[in-house]
């Protein structure tokens, strides 16, 4: 006997989400269209001032943009119906924008720090007052940016994603200024390339971290805070349960954790009551949405494992 014991939403919650998402794509194309524009003036600038540390935010944010859309059509693709082939619909594309704006940001970083190694080697003339102004202009962009994206939905990873890209970019412009204030001041055109190494490795870390997080979502990986031998323990230890296993758990969405377990009841216990207790324990201890109880005769779980 199976009972699917999914805590049902009403049509407030449901609005409520839609608005949630309706409001992070406003952010998103407002922040597309920021960078976008931006990205073309800031490599002109760099390219007049001989820049690295433009040409690289530049390219960053080309990058960017090229992920800003790829988060819209995701929002879009996401709303898509669900199909006989496809249950769960399309939320998880959502999940494929967050993962390639991760890598994408990866390899950007490679291809900074293998640029700046060039200009270390071999330095070049730095026309710092220009470059000071395209990198001013660069990091107000792209505060007004962080802070749309900022005040959105943070455990949305499409959000996520183009959040980190715009800190990126912030990170960039804050090098950026850094290197042409201390060229004017010093006049070492190194620390053009030095600063534009520093930048590329406070961007690792997060961008890594979205990686991480997207990849464990596709594999249906455990969810991070749970743990299924725990779980089975758990249930275990419940009054009207004898018998629990096979706990499996996964990300469904950013928000919606998806499972499914094997319960017998103890003696006197009427199977039939068994599937709202254990969902409503899997809620309380462990904010899973959706659950899915096979009840099992007394003893099929022990069999099973012998």
């Amino acid at each position: 006997m199976s009972s699917d014991t999914g805590h049902p939403h009403s049509d407030g919650d449901h609005d409520h989400a839609t608005e949630v998402t309706q409001s992070n794509e406003r952010r998103i194309r407002l922040v597309f269209i920021l960078t976008a524009s931006y990205a073309l003036v800031q490599a002109v600038g760099g390219w007049l001032a001989g820049s690295l540390a433009l040409i690289a935010d530049a390219g960053h944010m080309v990058s960017d943009s090229a992920a800003l859309l790829l988060a819209l059509i995701a929002y879009r693709v996401a709303r898509w119906p669900v199909d006989a082939q496809r249950t769960y619909g399309f939320h998880r594309v959502r999940v494929l924008a967050a993962l390639a704006n991760g890598a994408t940001l990866l390899l950007l970083v490679v291809w900074i720090a293998w640029e700046a190694v060039q200009r270390i080697n071999e330095p070049a003339e730095i026309l710092a007052g220009p470059m000071l102004v395209v990198a001013a202009i660069g990091l107000l962009v792209n505060l007004i940016g962080a802070y749309a994206l900022w005040s959105g939905n943070s455990s949305d990873s499409n959000l996520r994603g183009a959040l980190l890209h715009v800190i990126g970019d912030l990170l960039g412009s804050v090098g950026a200024i850094a290197a042409a204030v201390g060229i004017m001041l010093t006049g070492w055109s190194v620390l053009d390339p030095i600063l534009s190494v520093l930048v590329a490795g406070l961007v690792i870390r997060s961008a890594w971290g979205l990686v991480s997080d997207s990849i464990r979502v596709l594999l249906q990986a455990t969810p991070k805070g749970i743990r299924a031998d725990e779980i089975e323990a758990g249930l275990r230890s419940l009054p009207d349960v004898s018998e629990a296993g096979h706990f499996h758990a996964w990300t469904l969405t950013d928000e919606s954790i998806v499972a499914t377990v094997h319960v017998s009841p103890a003696e006197g216990v009427d199977p039939l009551s068994l599937p709202p207790v254990v969902s409503a324990w899997l809620k309380a201890k462990a904010d899973i949405d959706h659950v899915t109880v096979q009840v099992d005769p007394p003893g099929a779980l022990v069999a099973r494992h012998e």
